[in-house]
């Protein structure tokens, strides 16, 4: 499949484990891939709101909020399913959160942030939100504010685009490697996805 007509879940992942095999750290690049984002179109100061799911997608949002923190912007974190059970990798970007004395919380505040990164799922999505998460997707939506979604916008089923409920509306999507199948057809993911951005990390796909 091209570039123009998206990959399949299956290849970006062959993908990703042949570059982490090789000993690439794909998730500091990620993270940083991300937060060079927010700080192009948003001044140091603003109100970041990073969305960290169980997976490694939440990994990047917390490798990204650390570098916004740095820079000087006014971060938090949710983490609605806390740090217990992380992947390796999205564990090591928790403790790197930590360290800069960064805390999370388990939902969201009452006051909108400036923009939020969207780091639920990302491309591992396969079946519908359940009532909390989509609780959560919905009061995001409710906002109205921007929001960068980490691959695939959440409650995307990155291969065939279709809504697994009612999907995270990203006004940007940055997916790493390759962009997935689901956001390049029409359909409920790319109308989720707003503008297609793609950082390929470095790795190419077969």
């Amino acid at each position: 499949m091209s570039a123009a007509s998206g990959y399949s879940v299956a290849q970006i992942r062959q993908a990703e484990q042949q570059a982490l095999a090789q000993g690439r750290a794909l998730m500091p690049l990620a993270g940083a891939a991300a937060a060079g984002f927010i700080a192009a179109r948003f001044p140091a100061g603003s109100a970041v709101l990073a969305l960290a799911g169980p997976g490694n997608n939440g990994g990047d949002a917390l490798v990204a909020a650390t570098q916004l923190r740095a820079a000087g912007y006014a971060v938090r974190v949710a983490m609605p399913r806390g740090s217990r059970g992380l992947p390796a990798d999205a564990a090591r970007a928790h403790a790197g959160w930590r360290a800069q004395g960064g805390q999370e919380q388990p939902g969201l505040d009452a006051d909108p942030p400036d923009v939020i990164i969207d780091g639920l799922f990302g491309i591992g999505l396969n079946r519908p939100l359940d009532a909390d998460w989509q609780a959560l997707v919905d009061a995001v939506n409710a906002w109205g504010r921007p929001v960068l979604a980490l691959d695939v916008p959440s409650g995307v089923d990155a291969d065939s685009g279709r809504a697994l409920g009612r999907a995270l509306r990203a006004r940007w999507t940055l997916s790493f490697i390759g962009t997935a199948r689901g956001l390049c057809v029409p359909g409920a993911g790319r109308e989720a996805a707003g503008e297609l951005h793609l950082d390929t990390l470095g790795v190419a796909i077969a």
